[in-house]
């Protein structure tokens, strides 16, 4: 059973860094489940707000259904209890149905629900989305805005007034025009979470418009600059904020965007830096050339991290 309710978790995750772990593979692309819950382990003994297993970070779009589950088990197994753990719901409403519920059983504490694939839908349509998942598990759900599921506001107003559950809202599209709007409307009904591609650019700017916390995908393999950002962010230490911008975050960024997917297979590039590595991505997805692996090392070389 999970250990928070809904309204306890959303006030936990709002107050800390959020982590997003990879999700380990052998050369022969089969989950390492050993290598995760290790991974999970070192993750945990770091002072953050939640763990998102099989996230987008942990290339969830790649897995299976009972990988997801098997993923899910593993992180609530490995953490123990020190930290939140919540699960995807991914895929058509049904197949989010199922994992949300397969989440529930498993011990986890909350359920980030995915856009669904390859199908447009209304403002309407993705309320039903969310009321249907919302209804199938007494978890506390929190909606991710982006792809072709954009939750405006007056859609956001009504999901959240037929489903007490629905704490959370992720925004993976960066409009300050429309988050303005929708924390203007909910204000602190939910917990908002940074969610666009190496959130700590962003970070600062969001803060002024309720996105209290964010999904760090550096903290895998930098968590101490990780949390060290954070902290600044929250305190609005621009200075700082600004300094390790410029030290590793845009730099950083320069080399995610040469390829797409890099946003996740980076990440696992900078495990190898150092010295934990996850193994490669999946396909669609593509590894880092060597020529940008380089570059990353001496990236994260600079801020003392490849000997974590």
């Amino acid at each position: 059973m999970a250990n928070l309710t809904p309204d306890e978790l959303a006030g936990t995750l709002g107050e800390g860094l959020l982590s997003f772990p990879v999700t380990h593979f052998t050369d022969e692309l089969e989950f390492d489940e050993p290598a995760y819950r290790e991974h999970l382990q070192w993750l945990s003994d770091h002072p953050v707000a939640g763990l998102f297993a099989a996230g987008g970070t942990g290339e969830g779009f790649s897995l299976t259904p009972p990988e997801s589950d098997r993923v899910v088990r593993a992180a609530v197994s490995a953490v123990d209890g020190a930290l939140p753990v919540l699960a995807p719901a991914t895929g058509s409403t049904a197949n989010a149905i199922q994992q949300a519920r397969a989440a529930e059983e498993a011990g986890a504490d909350g359920i980030l629900l995915m856009p669904p694939y390859l199908t447009e839908a209304s403002q309407a349509g993705l309320v039903e989305h969310v009321s249907a998942i919302c209804s199938a598990t007494s978890l506390g759900v929190i909606f991710y805005s982006r792809a072709n599921a954009v939750l405006q506001a007056d859609a956001l107003e009504e999901a959240c007034d037929r489903n007490r559950s629905l704490i959370g809202f992720k925004d993976g599209i960066g409009s300050i025009e429309e988050m303005t709007r929708t924390y203007a409307r909910m204000g602190d009904r939910l917990v908002y979470i940074g969610g666009l591609p190496t959130a700590e650019v962003f970070a600062l700017p969001l803060l002024q418009l309720g996105v209290t916390t964010y999904s760090s995908a550096i903290f895998n393999f930098v968590p101490e600059f990780a949390l060290d950002f954070y902290a600044a962010v929250r305190a609005q230490d621009q200075a700082k904020v600004y300094a390790m911008l410029n030290a590793f975050v845009i730099p950083y960024t320069e080399v995610r965007d040469r390829r797409r997917g890099y946003a996740v297979s980076i990440v696992k590039a900078g495990m190898r830096v150092v010295g934990r590595s996850a193994g490669p991505v999946r396909p669609p997805l593509t590894d880092l050339t060597e020529h940008e692996f380089a570059n990353l090392d001496e990236l994260v070389k600079r801020i003392g991290g490849a000997d974590a």
